[in-house]
């Protein structure tokens, strides 16, 4: 019996030992990832090695693997997809779960859930991480969150106040613990729209509505811009586009081979604000050569992934939906230098927005010529407004060049040329 228990035995021996192998195997893979080269890295690049950093830790006696773990839900944070802040949210909720009085984990716990849009969640975890600080000042990216976050809710109860039995399903579901700005933002435009259409434009309850709403809309999703100055240009919002293109001649010039092989150029180049739309090429002949404002509307289930915007332009609008895809895609595409202004958030859907224009049926993807021409249009702070290229059928939807005729004071078949002012 002694030698085959002494195999047992042995053979024990060597299962204990696997976890520390295991652990071992771990560190080596770790250190790999940690020892990358993090000076000019992607966010992904940084997340990854943060990953391989918290790896290593497990098996290094002199290092803090809880300090480790933080830094990788910071590093998902940081990273801003959607997956990314699951991975800050499964790591903070751990974090906490390991050390519960841990102000790190909560503050992150906080910052993770307002990202994913749930606010009543989101605010509960700031205030836990307030408490722990025992008097002392919050971080001041919270503070502005839960600034943020109290801010909206005064903006939504004060507009459930202005027609209290029409906002009666709204209010129930701010009532929800769980409730997300992706639920609530939807119900909130269609409560907009129902008492917009069941009261006069007139009615002074319908006016501070349509403010409030596009307070609310302002503030979900300005605090998502990625820094102060995005892309290297100054931000501005509807006044200052306005004040932008006050008392300048503009034309929007069409993408168009008959554009580009035309004698226009000179004339084009001629106006005060010279409008191109997404992917454009020059041909100073044709097209002119100068851009004072590039407008691009973001397609696909991913437009954060196409081209850099590197034309030069004075003023880049982009215009799209979701908020989380928009500024993701001005994040990643916008090249610093490429512009002088960048439009913001309450920009980037004039049409739907109705703290701007507000209409309806234009359709889920308008084109961009329109759109600008729409939203200049509705500033209405240019004396001279144009549309070069646009005369022949086809190249704007149905609906928008019926729009373009009704409103077109006059047209020039032989410059390729439709007036609006």
């Amino acid at each position: 019996m002694t030698k085959p228990l002494a195999g047992w035995f042995k053979a024990r021996q060597k299962e204990a030992a696997r976890p520390a192998l295991f652990a071992r195997g771990m560190r080596l893979c770790g250190e790999h990832l940690a020892a990358q080269d993090a000076g000019s890295a992607a966010p992904q690049a940084r997340l990854t090695q943060a990953v391989g950093a918290f790896a290593a830790s497990l098996d290094n006696p002199s290092a803090d693997p809880f300090d480790a773990l933080l830094h990788v839900g910071e590093r998902a944070l940081e990273a801003g997809g959607e997956r990314e802040l699951r991975l800050a949210l499964g790591v903070a909720e751990t974090a906490a779960a390991i050390r519960q009085r841990s102000r790190g984990a909560w503050r992150l716990r906080g910052l993770a859930l307002d990202g994913l849009g749930r606010g009543n969640e989101a605010m509960e975890c700031y205030e836990r991480y307030v408490t722990l600080l025992d008097g002392g000042a919050p971080a001041p990216e919270v503070a502005r969150a839960m600034d943020t976050l109290r801010r909206r809710r005064e903006c939504l109860d004060a507009a459930l106040a202005l027609f209290p039995e029409a906002g009666s399903p709204l209010r129930d579901l701010l009532g929800e613990p769980d409730t997300t700005t992706a639920v609530v933002a939807p119900r909130f435009a269609a409560y907009v729209r129902a008492c917009v259409a069941g009261h006069s434009a007139g009615d002074p309850a319908v006016r501070r509505l349509l403010g409030l709403y596009g307070g609310y809309r302002r503030l979900v999703e300005r605090p998502g811009a990625p820094d102060p100055l995005p892309g290297g240009g100054t931000p501005v919002d509807v006044s200052g586009l306005r004040g932008l293109v006050a008392g300048r001649t503009v034309c929007v010039v069409a993408n168009a081979d008959d554009v580009a092989g035309s004698t226009l150029g000179a004339g084009i180049d001629g106006y005060d604000l010279v409008v191109r739309c997404d992917a454009f090429r020059l041909r100073a002949a044709g097209t002119g050569e100068r851009t004072g404002l590039h407008a691009v509307s973001l397609r696909g289930d991913t437009p954060w992934e196409g081209p850099a915007w590197s034309q030069r332009a004075g003023v880049r609008l982009v215009f799209g939906d979701p908020a989380g895809g928009w500024r993701r895609a001005t994040r990643q595409r916008l090249v610093p230098g490429a512009q002088e202004h960048i439009g913001d958030a309450s920009l980037r859907r004039p049409l739907s927005d109705p703290a701007l224009l507000g209409e309806d049926g234009w359709g889920q993807a308008p084109t961009t010529a329109f759109t600008v021409l729409r939203l200049l249009d509705f500033l209405d702070a240019s004396p001279r407004l144009d549309l070069i290229g646009f005369t022949p059928p086809g190249r704007l939807r149905p609906r928008e060049a019926e729009w373009v005729r009704d409103h077109a004071t006059h047209v020039d078949d032989s410059k390729m040329r439709i007036a609006l002012r």
